[in-house]
């Protein structure tokens, strides 16, 4: 699944470290996030894309 976390990230000024305390989660989620190494639960996608101001599948990208 890809994602436009780091890009939505970046569109509000944000560092990982930012995003995750927002969140309440670690960098080091926001990392694994980023690289497609780990995915969100639906809570954690749910919350992110509210931040964003997205819909979880504008934001996480279900490869066919």
């Amino acid at each position: 699944m890809k994602n436009l976390v780091k890009v939505e990230r970046a569109r509000l000024d944000l560092t990982q470290a930012d995003l995750a305390e927002k969140l309440g989660v670690s960098r080091q989620t926001i990392h694994a996030i980023e690289k497609n190494k780990f995915n969100p639960s639906v809570i954690l996608a749910i919350k992110m894309a509210k931040l964003f101001s997205l819909s979880v599948e504008e934001l996480f990208l279900l490869e066919e």
